[in-house]
This record gives C-alpha cells, sequence and structure tokens, in this order.
C-alpha cells in the first residue's frame, strides 16, 4: 500500500499551527517545529513491513493549500492519515471533505482517510458524524494501529467499525529505530527553542508520564490512567547513537511526558558517559519536582543533560491539589536548586485561569515566577491560560460544573479564555504578557551575557531573543 503521514497546509491570520507532538495546540509567530516522534515510528513501522509511505508535513514544508493538494493528488496514496488537535478538528473535517470530493472526481483514486490525535481519541464518533472520515485511530499506540489496519487493508478484509482501539500495552521495543531520512527529520532540526546546539532531534523514551494524572493534561486521552511503558536503555541509547553517529545531531530533547527515573535514568547516564555519547551531544527532557535528588541531578549533568523542563503551573498549592499535580510548593524552588547547583539548565513553566483561582492568586504564581527568575533558578519561562481540552478530567468538570464559555472546538486555540473565571480573558492576557516582559530585568540580562562561553552561547541568546520578539506578536 501506498501510505501518506499527512498534516495539510492549516492557514489562519494568527500564525503557525504548532500542532505536532504538542500537548497544547497554539498559533504561533515564532515559527518553532516539533518532530512528530509517534507518528515517526509509524511511518518507519509500516515501510519496514513493505509498504510505500510518504512523508507529508505541509506544515513544516510551508506549502499552500493548492501546492499541497496538487501533490497529494499526484502521488495517489491508498491512506491517508491525519494528526489532529481540538482547535483545528472542524478545519480537518473540511479537508478530508474536499480530499473525498476530489476522489470522486479522479475515478481511479480508492482513497482511504484515517484520523489520529488526542482530539479524535476523546470524541472519535464526532468525526465520523461530521466527516466522510473513514477511519478513527482512538490511543497514543496508532503507529501500533495503523500496522493493524494497514495490514487489513492490504488484504483487502475492510474492518467494519470505523473506530479503531486497543489498550495500550504494546512493547515499545519492537518498534525499528526511526528512520529519519524516511521522516525528513533535517526540517525539525533547527527551529525550536530547545536546542541551544544544532541540529537537533527529538526521542520519547516513554509513553508518556509515569505520573500521568494531570487533570488538564491532553495527552491523557492517548495514554489514559497508569498506562506508562517505557523503551529499554539499550533501545534509547541506539536511538541516540543513530542521531549522533549518522546525522552528527548535536542536541537530542526526550519528549516523553516525564523521564523515566530510578534505576532506568541512573542506567542511561551511566552507558551516555560510557560509550562517550556524553562529550558528544547535549540532552534535555521533562521533569517533575521532587522527582530526583542531588547526585542524580549530578549524574545528569555528567551525561550530558542541559536543559530539564517542569511544570509549575500554580504557586497555590490549592490548585495543585486540584488539578492533581501530586506536587508541593515547596518542591519548586528545592528542586530548581539542585538543578542550577548541577550546571543544568531549566525551564518552567505557569498557567493562569482557573476557574478557582482570584486574580490575587494568579498573581501570586507570576511573582513567584520572577522571584525563580530573579534569583538565578530557571533560564527559559513558558506561560499560557488554561484549556479544558476534550477527554481530560478538567473538560468533564466544566461540563458538570458549567464552566465552559465555548463549545466551538475552533476557539480552544489559548487565544481566549474557555473556562468561567474570576479574571477575565483579556485581563489574562494582560498578565501573561506582563510577565514575558518582566522577566528581562537587569540582572538577568546580565547574568546571561556573562554566560556567555562561546560561539554557540551567542547563537543561541541571539535566537531566543528574536523568538521572544515573536512570541509578542501571538499576543496581538
Amino acid at each position: 500500500m501506498k501510505i501518506a503521514i499527512s498534516y495539510p497546509p492549516l492557514d489562519s491570520s494568527k500564525g503557525s499551527a504548532f500542532l505536532s507532538q504538542n500537548r497544547q495546540f497554539q498559533w504561533t509567530n515564532t515559527g518553532n517545529i516539533i518532530y512528530p516522534v509517534i507518528a515517526a515510528y509509524a511511518a518507519t513501522l509500516l515501510q519496514k513491513l513493505g509498504h510505500q509511505v510518504f512523508w507529508d508535513d505541509a506544515i513544516v514544508q510551508k506549502l499552500d493549500y493548492q501546492t499541497w493538494l496538487n501533490r497529494l493528488i499526484r502521488q495517489k496514496p491508498d491512506l491517508i492519515v491525519i494528526e489532529s488537535k481540538t482547535p483545528v478538528i472542524k478545519l480537518h473535517w473540511q479537508i478530508i471533505k474536499d480530499l473525498k470530493r476530489r476522489n470522486l472526481e479522479i475515478g481511479n483514486w480508492k482513497l482511504v482517510i484515517c484520523l489520529i490525535g488526542d482530539h479524535v481519541s476523546a470524541l472519535p464518533e464526532e468525526s465520523i458524524k461530521n466527516s466522510p472520515v473513514d477511519f478513527v485511530l482512538v490511543g497514543g499506540d496508532y503507529d501500533f494501529l495503523l500496522e493493524k489496519l494497514v495490514n487489513l487493508l492490504s488484504k483487502n478484509k475492510i474492518p467494519k467499525n470505523k473506530i479503531i482501539k486497543v489498550s495500550p500495552t504494546h512493547n515499545l521495543d519492537s518498534l525499528p529505530i526511526i528512520d529519519r531520512k524516511l521522516t525528513q527529520w533535517h526540517l525539525y532540526a533547527y527551529n525550536n527553542t530547545n536546542y541551544k546546539y544544532k541540529p537537533g532531534a527529538y526521542i520519547m523514551s516513554g509513553r508518556d508520564c509515569w505520573w500521568g494524572s494531570c487533570t488538564f493534561c491532553s495527552w491523557t486521552s492517548l495514554f489514559p490512567g497508569k498506562t506508562f511503558r517505557k523503551f529499554s536503555v539499550d533501545h534509547t541509547i541506539s536511538e541516540i547513537e543513530n542521531l549522533v553517529n549518522n546525522f552528527g545531531v548535536k542536541e537530542i530533547f526526550d519528549d516523553s511526558g516525564t523521564l523515566p527515573t530510578g534505576q532506568w535514568l541512573e542506567n542511561l547516564c551511566h552507558q551516555l558517559i560510557d560509550k562517550k555519547l556524553s562529550q558528544k551531544v547535549k540532552l534535555g527532557c521533562n521533569m517533575r519536582f521532587g522527582a530526583l535528588n542531588q547526585e542524580q541531578y549530578y549524574l545528569m549533568k555528567q551525561a550530558g543533560f542541559r536543559l530539564v523542563l517542569y511544570g509549575l503551573e500554580s504557586a497555590n498549592q490549592k490548585t495543585l491539589d486540584l488539578i492533581n499535580k501530586n506536587e508541593k510548593t515547596s518542591d519548586a524552588i528545592k528542586t530548581l536548586q539542585m538543578a542550577k547547583k548541577a550546571g543544568l539548565e531549566p525551564h518552567i513553566t505557569v498557567m493562569i485561569g482557573y476557574p478557582w483561582e482570584t486574580e490575587s492568586d494568579a498573581i501570586k504564581t507570576l511573582n513567584l515566577a520572577r522571584k525563580i527568575f530573579r534569583e538565578g533558578l530557571a533560564d527559559s519561562i513558558q506561560a499560557t491560560r488554561i484549556i479544558p481540552y476534550p477527554g481530560t478530567v478538567l473538560f468533564n468538570q466544566s461540563l458538570k460544573n458549567n464552566w465552559l464559555l465555548s463549545k466551538d472546538w475552533q476557539d480552544y486555540d489559548m487565544r481566549q479564555s474557555i473556562i468561567k473565571s474570576p479574571i477575565s480573558s483579556a485581563k489574562q492576557e494582560k498578565l501573561i504578557l506582563s510577565l514575558f516582559k518582566g522577566v528581562l530585568t537587569p540582572n538577568f540580562l546580565i547574568r546571561k551575557i556573562l554566560s556567555v562561553r562561546s560561539l554557540y552561547d551567542i547563537k543561541f541568546l541571539t535566537g531566543y531573543a528574536i523568538k521572544y520578539l515573536q512570541k509578542i506578536r501571538d499576543f496581538k
């Protein structure tokens, strides 16, 4: 079979669609892009099984709709796979309708279309009702699900049920090492603020987060409950070796919801050191406050880790409890101090707009973020408003408590408040913008200038400054 893994163009005056591999959709003017790891595993797996795979990311290639459509018609794939998210699902329904109409006009093109992603995993029946999509794959293991679907289609065995789901219990080590050439890795290797050293690349050592219970996380639709699994350390090392030795990658970000910890992490670090990979590549990851001790942070630094991302989310313990974060506000400063002591570069995320938080609660969170920056405990920050994506506990709570301000999915793009809050949507935006502008204190700028040690540092800080200015445009 001929299969297209497709990300159609999504035109908007708001910016470019920050869609794949992103747990919170945004339209952005920064140009940031993320390599879609699970989709890349799907493409690699299907090609290894003998199918012809066409990597079709029109967003990263910056194609207009007609150019993309003409290319797809020339390719005439048997199966088109499209990943969607809540704010763009209506756009994807229209694209599917257009593809099916073109399919009928051409006549000799037998086209099957399949949707994947967190939104359709939460509400699969909705897409079947509102579009002529043929199949919806439910859950995050859609690489394995696509293997199952393609195996049936190639034998002319059409599944009777348009919704295909299975429990996420697959052995991840059975997946091949990602074919980076097939998936055009170079298109994603430079324009990402998680990379200080370029070219960079993404991997995922686990699916998805070993805590996996935060009420707001959209990926709980993909990996519900305690379904966390991880690749073996050997498999992860093989992915890293392939990137470093065959493609010259200088920095790798592991986008597991939270990097595996304990003995797994220690074994990974020791292999990175023993194989001298720590001397060739820098690493980044997502981590939770309170998950590691000082010695483990020292080991990570020795193994080549540089960037560590933490979800601070709120400075109010009541909020952390209500969103089931399973962390204490007191953990944040202590953890950041350990990470900085080890020589790592922390990044923190915060959110405002919770339905139970007052303006003073939000300001408390923003003030803590400013304090963290003022004391040099974080090197970068991300601030957003909270969005209740379908499939999350927060969305169900919002329905039950009549918190939702809109059920138009296009409004869920983080440009406006979706949950009733004591803080107006316009005020939320001003508060977030004030944080972005407020962290540029003289002390922060002086520290950054004094931290310059190489040409890499100069290029990184210059690029970050440009991204910062582009980010400000997202608020206009």
